[in-house]
Order: C-alpha cells, then sequence, then structure tokens
C-alpha cells in the first residue's frame, strides 16, 4: 500500500469591510469568485461596517467593492492596480 504524506492547507482567512452606512446592499467581489456580486455579500453592522471573511490560496488578488449596483475600490488599501475598463482595481496579497 502507498503512503500519501498528508499536505497542509495554506489557504487563509481574509476579511474585507467597508464603511458604507447609508448602503443598502454591498457585496464583495474579485478574482476570486469570478466577479459574481452575488457569490459574497457582505454583512452590515449596527455601525454601518459592512465585512465579509473569505478563505484564500496563497496569491495576488484584485477585488472590488460593488455597492448599490456601483463599483468601489477599497478605501483602506493603498495598493492598487489600472484594469481594462479604465478605472482602478484594489489588489491584495495573500502570503503562504
Amino acid at each position: 500500500m502507498k503512503k500519501t504524506a498528508q499536505v497542509k492547507s495554506k489557504k487563509r482567512r481574509v476579511s474585507f469591510s467597508l464603511d458604507a452606512p447609508h448602503a443598502q446592499q454591498v457585496s464583495l467581489v474579485g478574482g476570486f469568485n469570478a466577479w459574481d456580486p452575488k457569490k459574497h455579500p457582505m454583512k452590515k453592522s449596527a455601525d454601518g461596517l459592512w465585512e465579509k471573511t473569505v478563505i484564500l490560496e496563497p496569491g495576488t488578488y484584485e477585488y472590488k467593492f460593488m455597492q448599490d449596483d456601483r463599483w468601489i475600490v477599497d478605501p483602506g488599501n493603498d495598493r492598487q492596480c489600472p484594469n481594462r475598463f479604465g478605472t482602478r482595481n484594489s489588489v491584495i496579497v495573500v502570503s503562504s
């Protein structure tokens, strides 16, 4: 019988937040969910902070928030890159 070594997952919990007390709905969208606003809806706290934690493999990811049908770069993240639509995406690096 062949033995296989167990490989420990390098996935990381990554938390995102957006301060938008007047927003009706916010989703986290990015390369990690095929830019689908339905995959990661965010939850609003009593003080108006929208939050979502996702589990990601190590790597570099582009993302944005979808706030009430508007694309929003992460105001808490200075790391950005241009996208093919002539605007900018936020960038996060998940280390291993």
